[in-house]
Parts: structure tokens; sequence; C-alpha cells
């Protein structure tokens, strides 16, 4: 919970507020504390974090924006559902995502990168659930972001991150599916550690079904 007082005295910008706020909305809707169709008031938001109903509805409409809630203006905002065609939405993004991040990253970082890349390639083979198979991907992927030497895919990447863990939350590879993926797991390893760019991404997007 935020501090009593924040952005009042304390120095913190509107931007940082404003982040805040939406860090906090954000992360009880990707662990369910907010659940599917569950009823958001941005008085009542503003009240439990002692900040103004400017910066909430400032992070309710940032939200909205990534399909996490639907605002009802002058009534109230309500989380949004995970259906099958949102997760496969977002398994088509997150594929190309991957796809360009890799490519980008990929092709500039060294020895010791690539190294520390492959070893975060091998916590994916263990993933079992859901909320461990998109972090271990995320590992990666976010390790590459911040490797590409770019600052609007690194920003994509980190705001379309919310997105991505609420909406692969409980996505789990199929039974039938595993031993392929897994190979893709270790032909993707193999790739970075060969610095075989072309490769890479084309794994990178197959993990995904793209």
């Amino acid at each position: 919970m935020m501090r009593k007082g924040l952005g009042s005295g304390q120095g913190e910008t509107k931007q940082l507020l404003a982040e805040e706020v939406f860090t906090h909305i954000a992360s009880r809707i990707i662990d369910g504390t907010l659940a599917p169709g569950q009823r958001i008031r941005d008085v009542e938001v503003a009240d439990e974090l002692h900040v103004s109903r400017t910066p909430v509805r400032e992070a309710l409409q940032r939200l909205e924006r990534l399909g996490m809630v639907t605002m009802y203006p002058s009534r109230y905002t309500e989380v949004t559902a995970v259906t099958p065609a949102i997760i496969a939405q977002t398994l088509e993004f997150a594929g190309y995502q991957a796809g360009v991040t890799t490519r980008m990253g990929l092709a500039r970082i060294g020895d010791a990168e690539r190294a520390r890349l492959a070893e975060l390639a091998e916590q994916m083979l263990t993933a079992q659930e859901g909320p461990e198979i998109s972090r271990t991907r995320w590992a990666v992927f976010s390790y590459l972001s911040e490797h590409c030497d770019n600052t609007q895919q690194r920003a994509l990447i980190q705001d379309a991150g919310v997105s991505l863990f609420r909406n692969l939350r409980d996505w789990v590879i199929p039974e039938d599916d595993r031993e392929r993926m897994h190979q893709i797991y270790r032909d993707f390893r193999d790739a970075v550690l060969d610095g075989d760019g072309d490769r890479a991404e084309q794994l990178a997007r197959a993990m995904h079904y793209v």
C-alpha cells in the first residue's frame, strides 16, 4: 500500500504518482485480488491510497487501453474477463514482440550476456503452472529488451508486460504439446549461444504459436 500523503509535500512528481497508482491497481488485477467483473470506484481507491482522484483516473484510463478494465463514465470501472479469444490474441502479440525483441537484443549482446540468457532459457524447461511459465518467459524477453538498446521497444515491452502477465496467468502448455515446446526451448537456448538471430527469432515466435 502507498504511504499516507504520497505526493503531497514529498516532492514526488505527478507522473510518478500516477505510475504508483497504476502499479498498485494492476498488481491487484494480476494476482486476482480484483477479479473479473469486480467494480472499481475511483473515489474509493483514492481514499484507500490517500491520493486525489486524478492519478486514479489516469491509472484506470491506462489500464483500459491495455484491456484490463472497462470504464463507465460517472459510474464505475469494471475488471474485464480473460476469454479464450483474449488469450489467443495475447499469445499472438507476445509472439511477434518476442521475435522482434530477440532479433534486436541478440545482435547487441556479447558472450557473457548470451551465457546469462541461455541460463534464463533453461528455467523455462522446468516451469509447469501458468504464473511460472509467464515468469520464466518474461525473464528471457525482458532481459533481451533491456539489452536491445532501443528506448521505444523497451518501453513497449515494459508496458505490455502488465497485460501479458494478467492474460496469460492461468495459461498452460497443453499436455500433448509439452515435449515439442521443451524442444523449442532447448533449440532457442542453443540458438542464443550460437548468436543465431534468425533461428532464435523463429523459435521465440514458435513458443507462442506464431
